[in-house]
């Protein structure tokens, strides 16, 4: 005899459950999301389980290691320098065009490392330099050895790379308090002049760092959150993520302005004027601090395994590793995290609050949180209304002030201003990431059928097979849960009742 089958359809509330070798269905509360399952004998065989982390650290350390990188010891630092300050605020210094002095490290970074002297700008880029080369190689090699087994193994690799570098950022900090004006280096990087938030450079810095740094709109961070059990306390993890990003940041600027508040004391300047507001202001700054240190050789080559720590999951293009490698470095730095990922994030935001719906995202991490302490589902209602009001009007606002600095602001790196055409590429590159939103959506509607509107409630219906419990809510046998919505949502998504195949 043919097993049974679930119905095509199930009215709200109703849930197919397994008896045995066939089925019954009973009637769940409300509250309770619907699902339409088959019998597992149907199955020829069980469809495979999903590799899962070795455990919520594993996961935890590899989204702060994912998010804690060079955004936060490198990128934050020299964007506060040339903002002004720790308020990240807009500042005319002339930089590159008056005379100041120039350290050591400075003018080793920039001719012997990078070798920009040789280039005299976007424009002509020069050869590959070969020890940068090599460098690069390396790190490909690194990270082919840390994922050649999946998660499992750099699941394991993350308790060392996520933690190594809070050790070498304490020593800086501790030796950058020790200093001779170092305190004039932290009151620069905690200065705050309320009344330049009006400037759009300020707005726009600050939306990229938090978005470079985060892996907003990237996917990283959906892509490892994919690998956890159904049941992980996601709201756990965005709130050690954030936050542990944002003190990570905070904390490494002290290591920066410290020394920089030496360098000035040493050079008799202002803080302003001490070096350049550059991408390569992290290592000016650090070297002068390793240089103090006793045994600093030791210590150099410790402070260059946490940038390699950090930078394992940031790897760069040859033409990046050039002589002037550096302008084009410049170049996507500023346009890669600019209005491309705001645009993004926006869609995704409109996405899940009026397409799928907001109140059905909220029953899903209800869900997921059901064994969770208590004050998780207390937080559901303030994320409801980030996702309607607050986030998306955000990003509205920062989307103004990006464009608003793009067109007002000249892109330059030291004396170098950045010509017309670059800057055009630059947006250009932006617009790619944009380009795809609605190309994959007309791509999503052509392989529908129907009238326009029966292709595009189609078209955002969830895949069947997203939600998948974690392996101890499953019965013995694997089956496929297909899920169900049941709308009451006051939003958008009513147009998800598909028509009857007659009317499509």
């Amino acid at each position: 005899m043919e097993p049974p089958v679930a119905p095509a359809a199930a009215s709200p509330g109703r849930v197919a459950q397994l008896n045995g070798a066939g089925l019954e269905a009973s009637v769940l509360p409300q509250t309770q999301p619907s699902f339409l399952v088959a019998d597992a004998t149907a199955a020829s065989e069980p469809p495979q389980l999903r590799e899962t982390w070795g455990g919520k650290y594993e996961f935890l350390l590899s989204c702060l290691g994912y998010c804690v990188g060079l955004g936060n010891v490198w990128r934050f630092p020299y964007l506060c320098y040339r903002n002004g300050g720790g308020s990240l605020l807009a500042f005319q210094n002339g930089t590159g065009g008056s005379i100041r002095p120039v350290s050591a490290s400075e003018v080793f970074w920039n001719q012997r490392v990078l070798g920009m002297v040789h280039s005299s700008g976007l424009g002509d880029p020069g050869p590959v330099r070969e020890p940068l080369a090599l460098c690069l190689l390396l790190a490909w090699a690194l990270i082919f050895l840390c994922t050649l087994k999946g998660i499992r193994t750099s699941g394991k690799i993350v308790y060392f790379t996520a933690t190594f570098p809070y050790v070498v950022i304490v020593v800086l900090i501790i030796r950058g308090a020790t200093l001779e004006g170092s305190i004039e280096g932290v009151r620069f990087y905690l200065s705050a002049d309320w009344s330049r938030l009006q400037s759009a450079q300020v707005w726009s810095d600050a939306a990229s760092q938090i978005f470079y740094s985060l892996g907003i709109g990237f996917g990283g961070l959906l892509s490892m959150a994919s690998y956890n059990r159904f049941d992980n306390n996601v709201i756990r993890d965005t709130l050690v993520i954030g936050i542990g990003n944002c003190c990570t940041s905070f904390f490494a600027g002290f290591a920066i302005f410290s020394v920089l508040g030496h360098m000035a004391w040493r050079k008799r300047v202002s803080v302003d004027r001490v070096a350049d507001s550059g991408p390569g202001l992290a290592f000016v700054a650090y070297p002068e601090a390793l240089a103090l240190l006793p045994c600093s050789s030791f210590w150099s080559i410790l402070f260059f395994l946490m940038l390699l720590t950090l930078g394992v999951d940031t790897l760069l293009g040859l033409l990046l590793i050039t002589q002037g490698g550096i302008f084009w470095f410049t170049l996507i730095d500023a346009y890669s995290t600019s209005f491309g990922l705001i645009i993004v994030a926006l869609f995704m935001c409109l996405g899940v609050a009026f397409f799928y719906g907001v109140n059905q995202f909220c029953q899903d991490i209800v869900d997921m949180i059901r064994q969770c302490p208590p004050w998780c589902s207390r937080l559901v209602p303030y994320f409801r209304t980030c996702w309607v009001i607050v986030t998306p009007a955000t990003l509205l606002f920062i989307l103004f002030y990006t464009f608003l600095d793009l067109s007002s602001t000249r892109l330059q790196y030291g004396a170098y201003r950045f010509p017309p055409w670059g800057q055009a590429l630059g947006v250009c590159m932006g617009l790619l990431s944009c380009i795809q939103i609605p190309l994959w959506a007309g791509i999503a509607l052509f392989k529908e059928s129907g009238t326009l509107a029966a292709r595009f409630r189609k078209a955002i219906r969830p895949l069947s097979s997203w939600r998948s419990a974690s392996s101890r809510e499953l019965p013995p046998q694997v089956i496929d849960v297909p899920y169900t919505v049941n709308l009451t949502d006051s939003d958008f998504t009513g147009g998800w009742q598909l028509p009857d195949s007659s009317e499509a």
